[in-house]
């Protein structure tokens, strides 16, 4: 039987809990066809969401319907409840949007497509409520073609050849075999779904059952059961709790099988635990199981220490939410509970959603929350009232800032009182906006024990770093192992605790911190004659925008702002425009703050103050322990620095300076093997597997001979490959950077035909790469053009990335040199194996070629 899972999206009062109800009534799974104003439908269980008539938590039905078992999940669709949607779609084969026929796409129908873009989900658009006054089909299929993708396509109609049309120019194999056959095949058709090519509409009303069964047909016809692995992999996405107070832990099978009793596969998973059930479940009621197979979407039971987004045994951990919230809230006690035990039960609510992230702020001594909206806090309040009896208010929100760092530093921390002693350094680099904390371990296990190493990724993890500016949490930052010891004696686990915080600490206090706020990425629509107020009120609010775009009697706007100015402009956009104005926003990320100063006075955060989170260590002497400020710990710490004698910041310069100071070919020689001893000191030393000797080879530069002799002449069985990093030749070469001031597009080409040659008088296997990473929504491109290979990278993905990634593969087995003169680069490249050659040696390699080609020719 082919399992599907099927996710069900929708713009607040849209109609999407009527259609589940619907869908289920049509295949019929259930005999009685509950309504939500009713308080009746199936899903909506909980009564918070009866009495609102709105979905809060995500739910689950089994519908099977002729060959095929759906697992329907009904999300919410009220923007402050879009995080449960979010971690719904990691595990989605399929989604259901569902648009309402009288008010169209609206705000957070864009932001939830813009998820089921992120996701890579395909989607089947239902257009609901199409028996009320005022819906018209054209008009929202325009909408949708318009605000969506212009390839979301009617079939109401599957047997016109408008519909093979319609359908074949969205896809070019398909167009192809239409031109041939005249015919579409619904494998072909299948096949584009799944790619999200197509995005096939249907229109009816879900509560008068109006063209929903042609709705299941439709989904039914053109979906496809994933092929899953035989390893055991399983995504969690939502934790709960039953009528009983068992945990429930939420995930899809995404390989292989789980069976009762087995032990989840995590390296979170330290202390063995099993599964004691699996139950699959349907509304409120559930089937208990002995064995998932791949596809399914289970709750298990036994299991505490996984959390939405985690991945188990092959399934790998999701990447950040792009829904998070913004505010953060106190949570004042109003009937006289303690902090303490108030803290260990919103605990339980936050394993449940992570992202309230209820923290104990010891210095203001206050409990704090974080959540999306003012619905959100409201429906928060009773929750907690009705789980635990206890009686809460929120404070006014204010803005959840973050910190990172602009520098690498090496972060100490010393931990030596009497009879205790544990020492770790940690390398803390910065990272591109977004990519959260990245924690690794690069220690040699002869400096210190893998248990002990263990340990301290242990706390690395466990702990919710804050930054030295605000006390805000850190972001965007890579931290790493690299150093530590321990006492054969006196070490003990919270030893490794305390040096590990502060190391964190000491390192943070000496790197340059950098105030980060939330921006939102907004699209805002008002009647022409506001537009003008539109911009001035975006540039008063340090916020930025691309050209207005016109369209018929409204004017849209499309930008970034941050979420501290913007917070309540859609009030005021509804006054100026009088209620003719649209504001929708989502949140963009995290950015630099634009009045950083004036948040860190306002904050009045004192980090050297900040007792529970020191930054400087302890050390021992004369049998006492003694304190030692932050800026003081490298002169008292018992292993080297790690950056010692070169800064990692600093080498990029240092090699830049360096090489404009060689004056001959012996200059540059010597600065090679200088090059490569700062690559060792910086990142450990090189090793290399020689590979059997085939022939030997020869340096074309000065670095190259340098490589060579340091690596011992290394031979390899492979094919000889050329990496080009494209910009860095066209601004290393003269003739080429002039022709940029004229077009780069035009030196690009030049650069190719001059490649195509080379190539073809070389025979070797030439890759050239130019950076695209800039370009939004940018896919790594690859073309074939008279046998040279030309990449274009994807987004935040630099040529130099690209370059360092494959010639590492690549030198294993084959040779490969690398062509650019940038300074960093060149150090890794040594490092992969591969041989470097500067974009001028290139240069006259090129010309000698060319010559040797000519004079080939001539003499022809």
């Amino acid at each position: 039987m082919k399992k599907i899972a099927v996710g069900i999206l929708a713009h607040v009062d849209s109609g999407k809990t009527t259609l589940s109800e619907a869908l289920m009534y049509c295949s019929g799974n259930i005999t009685k066809l509950g309504r939500v104003d009713h308080r009746d439908s199936f899903l909506d269980t909980f009564s918070l969401e009866r009495d609102r008539g709105i979905t809060i938590f995500s739910k689950q039905a089994v519908m099977k319907y002729n060959d095929t078992e759906f697992t329907l999940l009904d999300t919410p669709g009220h923007i402050d409840f879009s995080a449960e949607a979010e971690r719904t779609l990691q595990v989605l084969d399929y989604a259901i949007l569902v648009i309402s026929g009288t008010n169209g796409v609206q705000s957070h129908t864009a932001t939830l497509w813009k998820l089921l873009k992120r996701y890579n989900v395909p989607c089947f658009i239902f257009v609901n409520k199409m028996d009320l006054d005022g819906a018209d089909k054209l008009a929202v299929m325009a909408q949708l073609r318009t605000n969506l993708d212009e390839n979301c396509i009617d079939f109401t109609y599957r047997n016109t050849d408008a519909f093979r049309e319609s359908v074949a120019v969205c896809d070019d194999k398909i167009l192809e075999k239409f031109y041939e056959t005249d015919s579409v095949e619904n494998s072909d058709i299948v096949r584009a779904i799944k790619q999200r090519k197509i995005f096939p509409c249907m229109f009816g009303s879900a509560l008068k059952l109006d063209g929903v069964r042609e709705f299941i047909d439709c989904v039914d016809l053109y979906t496809q059961m994933p092929d899953y692995p035989d390893e055991f992999g399983a995504k969690v996405f939502k934790i709960a709790e039953d009528n009983h107070g068992n945990r429930l832990t939420f995930l899809k099978v995404t390989g292989g099988s789980l069976k009762v009793r087995e032990v989840l596969k995590s390296d979170k998973n330290v202390n063995a635990e099993k599964v004691n059930r699996i139950r699959v479940y349907s509304g409120e009621k559930f089937t208990a199981i002995d064995e998932a197979a791949a596809g399914t979407v289970c709750a298990v039971t036994g299991i505490t220490f996984a959390k939405p987004g985690d991945g188990l045994g092959a399934e790998s951990d999701s990447d950040l939410p792009m829904l998070e919230p913004v505010l953060t809230y106190r949570v004042d006690l109003l009937d006289g509970t303690d902090p303490h035990t108030a803290l260990t039960k919103l605990k339980i609510i936050e394993n449940e959603d992570p992202q309230l992230n209820v923290v104990w702020n010891s210095r203001l001594a206050e409990i704090h929350i974080q959540l999306m909206g003012e619905i959100q806090l409201e429906v928060l309040k009773s929750i907690i009232y009705e789980r635990f009896g206890m009686k809460v208010e929120f404070s006014t929100g204010s803005i959840i800032y973050k910190e990172t760092v602009e520098n690498t530093v090496e972060g100490v921390g010393h931990f030596e009182p009497l009879k205790h002693y544990a020492e770790v350094h940690l390398l803390i680099k910065p990272l591109k906006r977004g990519s959260g904390i990245i924690i690794n371990s690069r220690c040699k296990e002869d400096l210190l024990d893998r248990n002990w190493q263990r340990l301290i990724l242990t706390h690395l993890h466990e702990k919710t770093h804050i930054g030295v500016l605000t006390g805000s949490p850190i972001t965007d930052v890579e931290i790493t192992l690299v150093s530590g010891k321990a006492h054969a004696k006196h070490t003990e686990g919270g030893d490794f605790r305390q040096a590990t915080y502060r190391a964190v600490r000491q390192g943070l206090r000496s790197a340059k911190s950098v105030l980060l706020e939330p921006v939102y990425e907004f699209t805002l629509e008002v009647p022409n004659e506001n537009i003008g107020r539109a911009m001035t009120d975006i540039q008063r609010m340090n916020g930025t925008f691309s050209s207005p775009e016109s369209r018929g009697d409204v004017t849209v706007l499309s930008g970034t702002c941050p979420v501290s100015e913007m917070g309540s402009y859609t009030k005021e956009v509804m006054q100026y425009t009088h209620g003719k104005g649209k504001l929708a926003c989502i949140l963009k990320g995290y950015e630099p703050c634009h009045n950083a100063e004036e948040v860190i006075e306002g904050i009045g955060y004192d980090c050297d103050a900040d007792l529970e989170n020191p930054c400087g260590s302890v050390f021992c002497s004369h049998g006492a322990g003694y304190n030692v400020p932050w800026n003081e710990v490298e002169q008292h710490m018992h292993l080297p620095s790690i950056l010692e004698p070169v800064k990692e910041d600093s080498v990029s310069t240092n090699c830049k300076n360096a090489f404009e100071k060689c004056k001959n070919q012996d200059d540059v020689f010597a600065l090679d093997k200088e090059l490569m001893q700062i690559f060792e000191q910086t990142y450990g030393p090189i090793t290399h597997k020689k590979a059997p000797e085939k022939r030997k080879v020869t340096a074309v530069s000065a670095i190259d001979k340098a490589a060579e002799k340091l690596m011992k002449n290394p031979q390899y069985n492979g094919t000889e490959y050329l990496l080009v990093d494209g910009y860095n030749v066209i601004f290393a070469w003269e003739h080429l950077k002039e022709l940029t001031e004229r077009s780069l597009d035009g030196a690009r080409q030049v650069l190719i035909n001059i490649l195509c040659n080379y190539q073809g008088y070389s025979k070797c296997n030439l890759i050239l790469v130019f950076d695209a990473y800039r370009v939004k929504g940018q896919y790594r491109e690859v073309e074939t053009v008279n046998g040279i290979s030309i990449v274009y990278t994807k987004e935040a993905e630099t040529a130099d990335m690209y370059i360092e990634k494959v010639s590492h593969k690549l030198a294993k087995n084959n040779r490969v040199r690398v062509v650019t003169s940038d300074a960093l680069e060149q150090m890794i490249i040594l490092g992969n194996g591969a041989l470097r050659v500067s974009s001028l040696a290139f240069l006259k390699e090129v010309r000698q070629a060319e010559e040797e080609i000519r004079n080939i020719i001539n003499n022809d």
